[in-house]
């Protein structure tokens, strides 16, 4: 399994103070910070024996927390899709209700909240604190030093210790060049929208708006993607604005790069498609989601817990992708073109493949510059910190 080996403690605690001292509206991590974290990663070598760092817990000792942005009964979206990854873990590594502490509707924001819910989980005896929103890192860092005997696992984020406290991602981008090619296929005005949480200055979002245009560049080199932010992770009124206005603009599909299903819902309301993300939206807007980019956050939430009951934590970093089964799409609607499952199915297999990715040689970008080397693969430091360009198809709003 391909993943990103964490930093020796030490190193990773002085890239922390360093990438600290940088910061924008939606938090990105700097680039130094980015570089620095790419440049001690590594790619564990198969069949390499894991030496845990953390004492293994017994597993009917065990207690799991997991806090979250927002409320998983929404049923769909950001909260939702982890929670069911929480779900798929206690199923497969056997926990009982009780060994899972949920603390809900944490903004991401509130470092006293925050802080609040971790410290509520500790008092009441996790192990493992799954922490699943960007704005949560900064809490993990300084209560993995407070509360060493207890892991912090910090999704999006690049800070570390190698030791109690780590991140975990994943290449998301690859599942969204995949949808960008349903997108690609599908529109008629070949003007597609794409609702952002953040602009330029944030790289995990424009980096999946550049997936998603190339995608939709394979396959249709005439069409647009037009973005739209909304300057927040979770604002569903925005979101909603955000579709409707593209839509406006005469666009007839809308993708989306932020946490609730109103901009499917838009979508479906003025007779256009659209691509979902998270999960699986067509159960939101059956009669406009052509497909969604979705996580299987169980693959990581299994294989964390899994860890620490061998006594194989590592403190390792995760960043895994399709081959490893943490990102993929939804299944394809009957609202697809003929064709679409082919053309899908022709990418992931060479992405699959290693030989090839999305961000592979030389790009072209909306300014007319260019990024990348031929052939060479962008380095995963790059993709999660540096993209901060646009993909020559796609114009601002």
């Amino acid at each position: 399994m391909r993943k990103v080996v964490s930093v020796l403690l030490s190193a990773a605690m002085a890239l922390s103070l360093c990438a600290g001292c940088s910061s924008s509206s939606s938090d990105t991590a700097d680039t130094k910070a980015a570089e620095e974290k790419g440049a001690d990663a590594a790619d564990t070598e198969a069949g390499e024996a894991a030496e845990g760092v953390m004492p293994a817990v017994a597993k009917e000792d065990l207690k799991v927390g997991v806090i979250h942005i927002g409320n998983p009964a929404d049923g769909s979206g950001y909260s939702y899709t982890h929670d069911q990854g929480i779900v798929a873990m206690q199923k497969a590594v056997g926990l009982e209700d009780d060994q899972i502490i949920r603390k809900n509707n944490v903004a991401d924001d509130d470092q006293t909240a925050i802080e609040t819910a971790m410290r509520e989980c500790v008092e009441e005896g996790c192990q493992i604190i799954f922490a699943t929103s960007w704005g949560y890192m900064d809490a993990c860092e300084a209560l993995a030093e407070e509360y060493p005997d207890v892991i912090f696992s910090h999704a999006t984020g690049y800070k570390s210790n190698g030791v109690n406290f780590n991140n975990y991602f994943g290449r998301i981008y690859q599942s969204r060049y995949l949808t960008g090619i349903a997108a690609g296929l599908k529109t008629e005005s070949n003007k597609i929208g794409y609702v952002g949480a953040w602009g330029k200055d944030n790289a995990e979002v424009t980096g999946g708006c550049d997936a998603f245009a190339m995608g939709v560049y394979s396959v249709n080199p005439d069409a647009t993607v037009y973005i739209k932010t909304t300057n927040s992770w979770y604002d569903p009124e925005g979101e909603k604005q955000a579709a409707v206005a593209l839509i406006n603009e005469g666009c007839d599909v809308i993708g989306q790069h932020c946490d609730t299903p109103n901009p499917q819902l838009a979508a479906e309301e003025a007779g256009v498609f659209g691509v979902g993300y998270n999960s699986d939206m067509s159960k939101d807007a059956p009669k406009a989601v052509l497909t969604s980019t979705v996580w299987n956050w169980g693959a990581y939430y299994t294989k964390a817990v899994q860890d620490l009951i061998d006594g194989t934590w590592t403190g390792e970093n995760y960043f895994g992708g399709l081959e490893e089964g943490l990102v993929d799409i939804s299944p394809l609607s009957d609202l697809c073109v003929d064709g679409t499952q082919e053309k899908i199915d022709e990418a992931r297999a060479k992405i699959e493949s290693g030989d090839w990715d999305v961000f592979d040689g030389v790009i072209e970008c909306n300014d007319g510059t260019t990024v990348g080397t031929e052939g060479e693969h962008m380095s995963d430091a790059d993709i999660t910190g540096n993209i901060h360009w646009y993909f020559k198809n796609i114009v601002e709003k």
